[in-house]
Order: structure tokens, then sequence, then C-alpha cells
């Protein structure tokens, strides 16, 4: 709201006003209790930090005048004004003006994971499989370039916002995928934010510019995985197995509505990545055990994902899935002679399925060795214990 105020250009300031607000509000509602509208009282305090700020930097004067009247607008004092076809949503907005062209792909993710989303720099870090050193990196070019914008979050046309929905759309996505597996070392799920990211995405599917295939597919997709949180996590918090999962746990209902956005992401040509990882999930929502997954569809799916957005981490998930489908050998297969790139090796994920596959083809040596590897990078203890739980496993196979 204070960006759409005074300007894209001077996000800076305005963090550092939203920050000094917060932090007066834990030092005087820690004493005094909360105010009756705490949202407004937050606003009002970091409008006036900002708009002091402004008045002692030369040249800003004209911004004072433009907005002074608008110096009471706290979200108590009735719903803003927008364009027919503007995105009605703060959030959604500052997220349409960070995806700017001129600022890299990399840069405009980091910066709104940080800023807009609440991400500190270590989990933006593992996140992104990179150096936090990196992060910050690209969070000061996002930084530089947003300080030469002229356009504010109320003044993107439809083509700006046509040419940046592939950009939102990956934000979004790795806002879901951190609330579904969390970086944090205290929460290893994180509804809020799965909650967060399903909002704005169907914000976005209501919105003109959002209603593609693409946009669809992703709904579906946050749909299929939220519908098994509640299964996802035993009595203490602690990570469940797919095949340890209740499925009688599972969201029906939510189910139905990930496959109702699923059928409508069919139509038209456009393929995305969003489409095979729905898909993939559509398959272990409908399965009746985990036994009884169809293999065969999900290792069709991960080909059609390799196909359309090329990874590494798409190739290692295709070989566990054929893994399940054909044996361990098959699934060692696909991997063997395969030099994965340096980010990937590093990771946890990379060590753990080497591990899991040599296990469970008798492999002793092989199967300690990266089992320890997995061990000792895991991001956090709920990881650790899932790995534990499914690396230490006397036997080889299920």
């Amino acid at each position: 709201m204070l960006s759409r105020r005074v300007g894209v250009q001077y996000i800076e300031a305005v963090e550092d006003a939203v920050q000094s607000a917060l932090m007066k509000a834990l030092e005087s509602w820690t004493i005094t209790g909360l105010p009756d509208n705490p949202s407004a009282w937050v606003f009002r305090v970091a409008h006036n930090d900002l708009m002091g700020e402004l008045r002692q930097r030369t040249g800003r004067r004209r911004i004072l005048e433009n907005y002074a009247e608008e110096s009471s607008g706290t979200t108590e004092n009735g719903p803003e004004h927008f364009l027919a076809d503007e995105v009605r949503d703060d959030l959604l907005r500052m997220l349409f003006v960070c995806c700017d062209e001129e600022i890299p792909a990399e840069s405009q993710l980091v910066f709104a994971l940080k800023t807009l989303c609440g991400f500190s720099v270590g989990e933006i870090a593992i996140r992104l499989f990179t150096r936090e050193a990196n992060v910050y990196k690209r969070l000061g070019r996002a930084r530089s370039r947003l300080r030469q914008l002229s356009t504010g979050p109320g003044e993107l046309i439809g083509p700006q916002y046509s040419s940046r929905l592939p950009s939102v759309n990956k934000i979004l996505y790795v806002l879901f995928t951190e609330g579904y597996l969390s970086s944090h070392a205290e929460m290893a799920i994180r509804r809020e934010l799965c909650d967060e990211a399903i909002r704005l995405a169907v914000i976005m599917a209501e919105h003109p510019t959002g209603q593609v295939p693409e946009t669809y597919a992703l709904l579906a997709l946050m749909n299929l995985h939220v519908a098994r949180m509640t299964a996802r996590q035993d009595g203490s918090g602690g990570l469940l197995l797919l095949e340890e999962q209740d499925r009688a746990l599972w969201d029906r209902q939510r189910i139905q509505v990930g496959l109702e956005w699923l059928a409508k992401s069919a139509g038209g040509d456009n393929f995305s990545r969003y489409h095979a990882e729905a898909g993939i999930a559509a398959e272990h929502c409908l399965a009746p055990s985990f036994q009884e997954t169809r293999w065969d569809r999900v290792v069709e799916c991960y080909s059609l994902l390799e196909r359309n957005a090329p990874s590494a981490i798409h190739k290692m998930n295709r070989a566990v899935a054929i893994a399940e489908w054909q044996g361990p050998d098959a699934g060692l297969a696909v991997l063997k002679g395969f030099e994965p790139p340096a980010w990937l090796v590093g990771s946890y994920l990379w060590a753990s399925v080497l591990a899991d596959l040599h296990r469970r083809c008798g492999n002793t040596d092989a199967a300690r060795r990266y089992r320890d590897e997995a061990f000792k990078s895991a991001p956090t203890l709920a990881v650790k214990e899932l790995l534990q739980r499914r690396l230490q496993t006397g036997s080889p196979g299920r």
C-alpha cells in the first residue's frame, strides 16, 4: 500500500519504514496491549515514518504534495478504487511490478521472496540451490532497477501483465513449495504460505490476464498437494513418507477442486511444467494405495516434465518413479553415467535418492556413503528424521 502511494522506486525507504513500525508495535503492544485496529496502527506509523524520511530528502516535496490527501488512507477508510483491468490485490500487483523485464529473472524471484513474501536470505538460498552471497547480489540488482522505475503498482497495462504472468506464476509456485516442505528450522510445513499462494493464484485466475491454462494447472497442482497436507505429519509434527500417510485424512473435496482446475487447464495448446506436476499429484491422489499407484503414468508425466522444463531434479525424480514401477535396478540405470550439476550434488536430495536406490539394490557400502552425505546436508531436523527413518532400515527393498 505504501509503495502504491509513493512509488516503487522508493521501495527501500518503504521497507525501512515498515520494519520500524513493526519494531515500534512490538515495543508498544507488549506494554499497552493490542490497539482496536492493529493493521491500521502499523500502517499509520509506517506511513508517518516514511513521510518523515521523504521530507528530509532533496526533491521529495512533490511526492508529499501529491499524496497529502492520502495520508489518512488506511484500510479502515473504505476500499481503494481500481481500474477495470487492474489486479485487485496489493501484494499481487507488487509481484507484477517486481517482475519488470529489465530485472533478471533470478533477481525478480529473490526480491519477491525476500521483500514481499518474508523469506530469509538463508531460506531463499536453500530453496534456489545457491549461496547466500548470490542471493544478496540478486537482491541488490533488483533494488537497483526498481529505484529507476517510474511505473507504480497501479500503472501497469494489459500487455505488461501478460508478459510478466509466467514470472509471477513462478514466484507463487516457489512460495507454495516453501510452505509444503519448509526450509525453516522449526516448521516442517507452513500452511499459511500455501494458503496465501492459492489465494493469490485464484485472484489471478479471475483476472483476464491470468485466465490461461498455465495458471489453471498451477492451481490444480496446489490444491492436489494441499489435499494431502494434513496426513503429511505425525502427532509430534514429524514428516511422514507418502507410503506412511493415512489416506483417510486426505481432503476429498479439495482433491475434487484440484481435478476441476486440472480439467480446465486442458484447454488450448499450451503445456507447462505445472500441467506435468499436477498430473503427477493427481495420480497420487487417485491411487487407492501406495502400491496401487499407476507408476507408469507417473513416469510418463516426469518424462513430459523433463522435456518441457529440463532439470537434473526432474531426471532424478523420474528415476525414483521408475524404481517404484520396474525396480531399484531400473531406477539406478537412469542415473548411471549422469553427471549432476554442482548445486544438486551438494543437496540432500541427490544423496538420499542414491542412498535409497543402492540400499534397495543391496549395495551396502554405496548406500552407507550416500546416506551419511544426506544426513550431513539435511537442511532441517524434520527432514533429517525423515531420512533416518527411510534410509536406516536394515533390509533392501520395501
